[in-house]
């Protein structure tokens, strides 16, 4: 084509209208507006130049294959290879958000890492693109790479991103190599490859613990300015960051608040059921600088916190100190939560109704487990009790014991979350740790009990609906070991739980 200037006043009109990008071969380049734009001959060669402070890419141009107000479409080649390529310029709708402009230039550096760290290996793809059909994130830059006969799945996580996508990773990473597995034709795919960076690894290396040799999971932290990938090993990953407070220390606790449960008791409504709905549970940190504390609930909801300065009611943005001069909005606040968090409250759209709907579910199965599982004994169930700390990723559930002794996990949930299986997987670990160790009979849990030596078995509990239809995928790559009952109940299991399947 031999009007260039043509071609570069439309572009520029793109780049000036701020929606607008560029794309080779499909894969998003950079925003238009952040790029210079050159085209010029060399020789018989028309070359087409962009640049910017941190990119410099220049194509050779075989033709122009669209062109329109809103796109154009060159074919190109790049320089030593023949076979022909597309740069395209188009508007869009709407800029790119910053975050998503940060992941596609992750992937593109991410390309050039893994060429350079696998110098042998060909790229077959790599993408920042969210994939909402098959619950593919686009936190995540997902792709493949070969070796030969060898074939990775791949997926990598900027250091741009926060704590919680490295925390979801693995989940996202098995669904990941699982689609490519059963996209991959000939060629056996290894296994997965994750690259975190530097230093976060660590929750990563716990979990794959409890996976099955057919993940086949490699880790990589990209360590330095230059992002040199540094294979990390699994078996490094030191002891579970895990612990298991006394039972003594927790029932000592409970007694110290026993005054301020006697004054909840007194400012509870008088209708049937009102007092079994009140809960007391010891946990940690709070204003007193990391003494124990109490925290009271109403079907699971919290409502008050005691400490040694003295009993706090209220709401997570309204608390007050209790007083003889504010003791009647202790028992305004406790009419209130009898009223709406109800089983027969005729407001189900209310606040107190819809809040913390696992620990209600949780209330419901701690007053009679039967409902879940006729063996288990309701007399050595644990709840939320600060025993199984794993880390940053809070604490179990409940921790049981079948009347024959094997110990159940059991993890609730009232909504979907894809996450569901792995965070059992985090627990199921610490508690067969412990188990191992010993540790439960020596800090007092299930006393009287003959605790059985097999796997905890694990119980993922959530209304029949609600479970994330990835979960089945990712509970294939669990370790034999874990073995996983998932237990469906009714929607409106807040009248009453009863169990609808179990698998």
């Amino acid at each position: 084509m031999d009007d260039w200037d043509e071609l570069d006043r439309a572009i520029g009109e793109m780049a000036g209208s701020g929606s607008a990008e560029v794309r080779e071969d499909g894969e998003w380049l950079a925003d238009l507006a952040s790029l210079r734009c050159e085209f010029h001959r060399q020789g018989k060669q028309s070359l087409v130049h962009l640049w910017s402070d941190s990119r410099n890419l220049t194509r050779r141009i075989t033709r122009v294959k669209e062109r329109s107000g809103d796109r154009i479409v060159l074919e190109v080649q790049r320089f030593g290879r023949t076979k022909a390529g597309r740069l395209e310029f188009l508007r869009t709708d709407s800029p790119r958000s910053a975050g998503r402009i940060s992941r596609e230039e992750f992937r593109s550096r991410l390309r050039r890492i893994l060429c350079e760290r696998f110098p042998d290996a060909e790229i077959d793809s790599l993408t920042a693109s969210p994939d909402l059909e098959h619950s593919f994130s686009g936190l995540y830059v997902r792709g493949r790479m070969h070796e030969g006969s060898r074939a990775w799945a791949v997926l990598a996580v900027s250091p741009a991103e926060n704590a919680v996508a490295i925390e979801g990773m693995l989940t996202f990473g098995i669904l990941w190599l699982d689609w490519v597995r059963s996209h991959a034709g000939s060629r056996a795919v290894e296994g997965l490859r994750l690259f975190v960076p530097e230093g976060s690894s660590r929750a990563l290396r716990e979990r794959i613990l409890g996976l099955s040799p057919a993940a086949s999971c490699e880790i990589y932290e990209l360590v330095g300015a230059e992002t040199r990938p540094e294979k990390m090993d699994a078996a490094d990953v030191g002891n579970l960051d895990s612990s298991l407070i006394p039972r003594r220390e927790i029932e000592s606790a409970i007694r110290a608040a026993g005054d301020a449960m006697t004054r909840i008791r007194r400012a509870l409504p008088q209708q049937a059921g009102a007092e079994g709905a009140l809960e007391a549970r010891v946990v940690t940190g709070g204003e007193s600088g990391g003494a124990r504390e109490v925290a009271f609930g109403f079907r699971g909801l919290e409502f008050a916190r005691w400490s040694h300065n003295g009993l706090l009611f209220g709401g997570s943005e309204s608390w007050q100190r209790l007083t003889h001069a504010n003791a009647a909005n202790l028992e305004k606040l406790l009419q209130d939560l009898e009223l709406h968090r109800s089983s027969l409250a005729e407001d189900t759209n209310h606040p107190m109704y819809r809040a913390a709907p696992e620990r209600w579910l949780e209330m419901l199965v701690l007053e009679d487990p039967s409902r879940i599982d006729a063996q288990l004994d309701r007399h050595q169930l644990y709840s939320q009790v600060p025993a199984l700390a794993a880390g940053d990723r809070g604490v179990l559930d409940l921790l049981g014991v079948t009347r024959r002794g094997r110990l159940v996990i059991i993890e609730l949930k009232a909504s979907e979350d894809i996450h569901l299986p792995m965070q059992a997987v985090d627990y199921w670990l610490r508690v067969r740790r412990h188990q191992r160790e010993g540790d439960f009979q020596r800090h007092g849990y299930f006393a009287g009990a003959e605790l059985d030596a097999a796997a905890p078995l694990v119980y993922l509990v959530a209304p029949g609906f609600r479970f994330h239809p990835a979960g089945e995928t990712v509970l294939r790559y669990l370790s034999s070991e874990i073995h996983v009952t998932r237990i469906g109940l009714n929607e409106n299991w807040r009248r009453g739980i009863r169990v609808i399947f179990r698998q």
